[in-house]
């Protein structure tokens, strides 16, 4: 399959999964369930961003194997801006298995509306310049 047509393919997967993220993170008081909801979203969209990600960088030539690798170059070729924000985001989606406990729930949920939204944000917006 072309590279370039795979990386759109998977961005559109990563734009439904952002703006299911997107309305969710407008809830300003989220149910116990909504903040799941949230956290679930929250995964999916992440998991969406880092693959389309690699698929980008991959039809510009880069051989990237692994998550952290997929973020470290998308850093240096300034496809995202806050690396730190995105690392912390990776390490962080595993606290997400533990939204059982609710102080854990309501962390992981303060730095996604604080932090990782806002991260997926600007890489929706600069991925949808690149597929129009």
């Amino acid at each position: 399959m072309n590279k370039e047509i795979r990386w759109k393919q998977r961005f559109s997967n990563f734009e439904k999964a952002f703006r299911t993220l997107e309305r969710t993170v407008a809830i300003e008081h989220p149910s116990e369930a909504e903040r799941g909801g949230l956290i679930q979203f929250f995964e999916m969209a992440f998991e969406l961003a880092w693959k389309t990600l690699k698929d980008y960088l991959e039809a510009d030539g880069y051989q990237v194997k692994s998550p952290r690798d997929v973020l470290k170059q998308a850093f240096q070729s300034e496809i995202i801006k806050d690396g730190h924000a995105w690392i912390e985001a990776l390490e962080d989606r595993n606290l997400a298995a533990h939204t059982y406990n609710e102080e854990t729930a309501l962390k992981i949920e303060g730095l996604i509306r604080d932090k990782y939204f806002p991260a997926l944000a600007t890489l929706h917006e600069t991925l949808k310049s690149e597929v129009e």
